[in-house]
Parts: structure tokens; sequence; C-alpha cells
């Protein structure tokens, strides 16, 4: 597993019941987590007197109950700043578990900036949410695409980029549905040395466009091969669906990637250590392919 183990703002303190107990930054806050399917006692203190706690209801969706939590704030991870506020279906804007990945792809840029200065290193991040991956992508000296089918998320990315020291970052803000635009820079021949995409289970673009990922996911992942440079660097593949195990990834990136282009992958599950007991929360799966 990889465990994003780097943080300082954030930490899952503790999880019973379907729901993990959190501090992001100097809040405290309870949200959904339906793999936590284990009932432990709930004996740290926070579970009592939370800043914010996430309800959901039995007729789906949930709201926020909020106890002196601001309507929005802000955390660090190293170099990088995101602002956060409690929205739609427990989230605040940030997978604090990609931060393994930010980690990873980030030394992969690095290395190739200072293997050759000169070179632009072209990334597209694909279904880029609140821009996460993209600001530290741009702060390991890349050039970013950040498309995403919701303007406001976007625009929730720029302010990220802006708060992190980024403002004026070769970075490309694309408001669009996420295949048409990749059909489109193929028709235009862009190229990138970098692919990053977390799609959702089940979304709609902006025109209503559908995507629900088991039928999708291996024709677009197959798709975007052809934006791909000459001398690729990444690939990363995330995943939050129960049915795409690191497995499923591994065997659809060594089809597309691996066996045509060369390369290696690897794929594996992600995790947050619990400071509470020193065990790992599973958060997910990340398939990984390096052309070198």
């Amino acid at each position: 597993m990889w465990i994003a183990d780097g943080w300082k703002d954030y930490e899952v303190i503790d999880c019973s019941a379907g729901e993990k107990l959190e501090r992001w930054g100097d809040y405290i806050l309870i949200r959904p987590d339906p793999q936590v399917i284990w009932n432990t006692p709930k004996t740290e203190k926070g579970w009592s007197h939370p800043n914010g706690h996430y309800h959901r209801s039995s007729k789906g969706g949930g709201e926020w109950e909020c106890f002196h939590l601001p309507k929005e704030w802000k955390i660090h991870y190293r170099d990088l700043t995101f602002h956060l506020q409690p929205f739609s279906f427990k989230h605040t804007g940030l997978f604090p578990e990609q931060a393994v990945n930010w980690d990873w792809f980030s030394s992969i840029i690095k290395e190739a900036k200072e293997k050759n200065p000169s070179r632009e290193i072209k990334i597209l991040n694909l279904f880029a949410y609140t821009g996460g991956a993209t600001v530290a992508a741009a702060a390991a000296g890349a050039s970013v695409t950040h498309v995403d089918a919701s303007k406001g998320m976007v625009t929730w990315a720029k302010e990220n980029a802006e708060f992190s020291g980024l403002k004026d970052a070769p970075i490309r803000w694309i408001v669009d549905d996420c295949v048409k635009f990749v059909e489109r820079e193929i028709r235009r021949g862009k190229k990138y040395d970098g692919i990053i995409m977390d799609p959702p289970s089940y979304g709609r673009g902006p025109k209503g466009e559908i995507w629900k990922i088991e039928e999708k996911i291996d024709s677009f992942i197959q798709l975007c091969t052809k934006v791909l440079s000459d001398d690729p660097l990444f690939y990363l593949v995330n995943s939050y669906t129960t049915g795409l195990q690191p497995a499923v990834l591994s065997y659809m990136m060594n089809t597309a990637l691996a066996k045509k282009i060369g390369g290696s992958v690897l794929a594996d599950e992600i995790g947050l250590p619990v400071s509470g007991n020193g065990l790992v929360l599973p958060c997910g799966a990340s398939g990984r392919w390096v052309y070198r």
C-alpha cells in the first residue's frame, strides 16, 4: 500500500462504525466512510466535540452540522496551500490521500527537469477537481492543462494555485467534458509528457454527457495514450470505485501502455495513517505507469 504519511496539517485520528474522525488544520470533522465496516470503541475526545459532522440521510445525501466551523479555511502540504470548505456530499474540496501520488509524480518531473532544464514538461490532469495534482505538478516545474466539467471546481482550483504562489505558473484552465477534450487534442496533434486522471464513478459533463466508469474507463485510458509524447514520463489513474481494484487497473494499463509502448506498471491501494491506533485506512487505488 502507498501511504500518504507526509501531512502535518491533516490526520485521520480514528475511524469506526462507518465514520472517520479527522483533523483538518485546527478543526475536527466527522465524515462518513463506507469502508469503515468495523465498530471499535470511540474513545477519542474528538468524537464528542467535533467542529463539523456530516450526517448521512437514509433517503440519500445528507447535511453538515457545524460547531464553530468557519465557512472556509486553509491547510498546507509541504509548499502547497489548499482552500477548504464543507460542501455537498461530505466533501471539503481535497482528497488528502492523493498526496502520496503528488510526491511520486513530482519527483519524476523534478528529475526530468534536472536532466534537461530547458525541457518543457507538459502534464494533462483530467477530472481535475480542485487542483491538488495540478498545483503539485506546477510546483514541481511542469506546464499543466487542468480539465474538469465543473466551472465551480475549476475556479476553486485557480484559487488553490494562487494560494500556493502559482498564480503565474503555466497552467491552462479548461471547463469541458474530459473525453471530448481529449478527442479534440488528438485532432489538434497535441502531446503531453504525463497524464493524471481521477475519474468519478458516475458523472455528467457540462452538456449532460454521461460518464459511467465501468463502461468508459478502459477505452478512455486507451484513447489518452494517443496524446502521450514520444518521450513520456508517466501515466497515473486513480479509482475510488469498489470494482476497480489495483489488479484491474494494472491489467488495463498494462494492456494499453506497457504492452504497446513499453515501460512498466505498478498498482496498489492508497491509504492514510490512523494516528490513534497506528493502523492504516484504505482510500482507493492507483495505477502508475512509467516509461523508463
